[in-house]
Formats: C-alpha cells, structure tokens, sequence
C-alpha cells in the first residue's frame, strides 16, 4: 500500500557557528524542556534547501521555476516589454492595471494613490509568488492589450477588458505548474480568487539543539594594513560576535497526497492513481538535500557545512508525530551524540509500543549503533545516503 506521509528526522552537529540570527545579531533561541535551545528557523532552512544550485538540486527539475519577489511585474512584465519596444507609458499603465485586478488593491496601494504619490517603479507590498507560466501568460496579456491603444486610459480599458473575460480566469488556472516548483512545494498564500492557493506540501519544523544552549561571544579586530608600521597605534575595527555550538535535532513531512496534487493538478483525493513520477524526484532530491545542505550566516569566518550525522526516513499513512520530545529532556555527558542515538532510539521504541502503527524506516549514520536498525525495525540494506534517497523514491512511486 502506497504511503501519504513521508517523514525526515535529523541530527546535524555544529561547531563555532552563527546559523541563523535574530533582529538583535544573535542567535535564534528557543524554550524548550525547561532550557533554552539554539534554533534554526524553518524559514531559514527552507530558503537554503529551494535556492541550493548544487548536487541534486530541485532546480534541476524540470519544472518552471517560481518567483518571489515585490518587483515581479516591474522586472518580468514592464522591462521586457519595454525592451521589445512597447510604449513605456502604456506598457506601465496596462501592467499596474493588470496587477491590480489580479492581486487586488492594498490599502497602502489606495492611500498612495489618493496622496498623490507615484513611484518609478512597480512593486508590490509584500513578497508575491508567481510561476514563470503566470507571468509569461500575464505578460502576453499585456502585450496583446496594448496592440490596438492610443493612450494609458485605452491601455488600462483594455487589460480590464481581458481580465473580466470568462476565458482570462480559466486560461490562468489552466496553465500547467502554473505556480512553479516552490509554491508546488512549499506553498504560496494569495488573497485574489484569480491565482490558485497553494498549499505546502512540505512542512518543516524548526530544528533546535538536542542540548541547552552553548554560546561563546567571540570579540575580533580588523587592522589596516596601510597602517602597520606607523605610529598610528590600534585596530581598523572591533567587534563581537555570537558564536554557538550544538547537535540539531530538524523534522520535516511531506504530505504525498497534496504533493502529487501540487505537481500534477489531479484533486488530492485521486493522487493514488496519478503519475508519481515527478513526486518520486522531488523526494529523492529533498532526502539528499536535507541532510548535506547546510544554513548558515557569516560564512567566510566559520565555514558552517555539517552532514547528518543520522538520517531517518519514516513512511506510512498514519498522521506524522515529531520525534522531539525524545530530547524534552536536554541531553548531557561527554559523548552528546551518543547520548542523542540512544534518546532517539528509546522514544521510537517506547512510541512504537503505544502506537503500534505499520510503516517502513530506514536509518543512516555514521556512528549509527549496532542494535539501532533491528530496534526499530528498519531496514539492514539501506546503509548510504544515496541507497536511501533510492529507497525512499521506490516506495513514493509505488514501484
């Protein structure tokens, strides 16, 4: 029986870092168990996991791209146009027409309007996520608006014209990965009823350190180099910043049946008898990405890439349950990994034992202890990360 949740958990050690800050400059930090946690925001994570260009990335599906940006119809819509040489003021006419009938007036929008302010650029007021069949259709909509106008007003009839066609909404939500792989992926929120709502069919928690927090302020000088030797005495610049340590416990669930809904435009009730193929990828990819894609901020002077140190896949139809409480308790002693492997391994156990639900799991690590697999019954043959990402795209695709 093919599964509906696919689940990733993690355990990534870092050492002398600053993954992930906060407005302050610190470190993210999160209660939990009666101590504080460093944290890695999800947002964070999934940011560096949708833009990672290396090794099975998901950009190298072949499936358009989705665009996040407030400035989508200024660069993807009015510049092209322009170029193609398009009268400008009819060309940012139509669009600002275009934009507005399709995501809807903001009140910033209004009040800028009744103040009298104009901008020399469109953007929006918040990020907005488009795919690249969207705004190639909107910008071909404009286009074909303006073949017969003389003037802005003409322009902006036109384009409401084309909107209020019947055939304008269902040519849109016609449009196949019409919102691109990452809003397939990770959903996109829209508030007109002419773009398609996406929901996330990945969900990704927030990974925090197994242990409380361990923090070291790191004080650093620069010197100007023209300088030395003079009697010029002291440092170019001086600061301090924070610095973390720690063994991350991340999560993530991938909802099969919205995901293949996402990807194909079958109702989410009919994803069972869909093509699983492209879903079957993208979970292959997410398996590889997950464990050996690391966030990280200041770069340069930490070089902050880790692999897991273990990865569990877990596949069934029962609703997903984190595996975080096994660490509600901090782990402590001098072996924090070890202390973790057995943390994790009692909780699966004890879990299993009052929730006796079928599903498959296979474990990964590179200290993965020996009775760990036969414990919680998975697999003996999936030892590497690549047997594994097969592993997990065989029982997504059903084969």
């Amino acid at each position: 029986m093919l599964p509906r949740f696919v689940q990733i958990h993690t355990l990534t050690s870092y050492p002398g870092v600053l993954l992930n800050r906060d407005d302050a400059g610190f470190a993210k930090r999160l209660p939990f168990g009666g101590v504080v946690r460093t944290r890695i925001s999800s947002q964070c994570l999934k940011r560096h996991w949708r833009t990672y260009d290396g090794e099975s990335s998901l950009e190298a599906l072949d499936v358009p791209a989705s665009v996040r940006s407030r400035y989508t119809f200024q660069q993807q819509i009015v510049d092209p146009l322009v170029e193609e040489g398009l009268d400008a003021d009819q060309v940012r006419a139509a669009t600002a027409r275009l934009m507005k009938e399709v995501l809807g007036e903001s009140a910033k929008a209004k009040k800028t309007k009744k103040d009298g302010e104009e901008t020399a650029v469109l953007k929006t007021g918040q990020i907005t996520v488009l795919g690249a069949p969207e705004i190639r259709y909107l910008r071909e909509e404009v286009k074909g608006a303006l073949g017969e106008v003389s003037s802005e007003k003409e322009a902006e009839d036109a384009i409401t014209k084309r909107v209020k066609d019947k055939d304008f909404r269902k040519n849109l939500k016609a449009l196949r990965h019409a919102a691109g792989l990452s809003a397939a992926l990770f959903g996109r929120m829209v508030t007109s009823d002419l773009l398609a709502r996406g929901d996330a069919a990945i969900h990704v928690a927030h990974a925090f350190t197994v242990h409380a927090q361990e923090s070291e302020s790191d004080y650093f000088s620069a010197v100007d180099e023209l300088l030395e030797g003079s009697d010029e005495l002291g440092s170019g610049h001086i600061g301090n910043v924070e610095l973390t340590s720690g063994l991350y416990y991340g999560y993530v669930v991938v909802d099969l049946a919205l995901l293949v809904s996402n990807l194909t435009g079958c109702e989410p009730d009919a994803w069972e008898g869909a093509d699983r193929t492209l879903a079957a990828a993208v979970l292959e990819r997410l398996s590889q990405i997950v464990a050996t894609v690391s966030p990280g901020a200041k770069l340069g002077s930490t070089a902050p890439y880790a692999y897991a140190q273990a990865l569990m896949v877990e596949v069934g139809r029962h609703q997903p349950r984190t595996l975080a409480n096994a660490f509600l308790r901090p782990v402590r002693g001098d072996d924090v990994l070890d202390a973790a492997w057995r943390a994790l391994l009692d909780h699966v156990a004890e879990t299993d034992a009052v929730y006796p639900f079928e599903q498959q799991r296979a474990l990964i690590g590179p200290r993965v202890p020996p009775e760990a697999r036969a414990r919680i019954g998975a697999g003996e043959d999936v030892t590497s990360l690549p047997q594994l990402s097969s592993w997990v795209a065989r029982a997504v695709g059903g084969a």
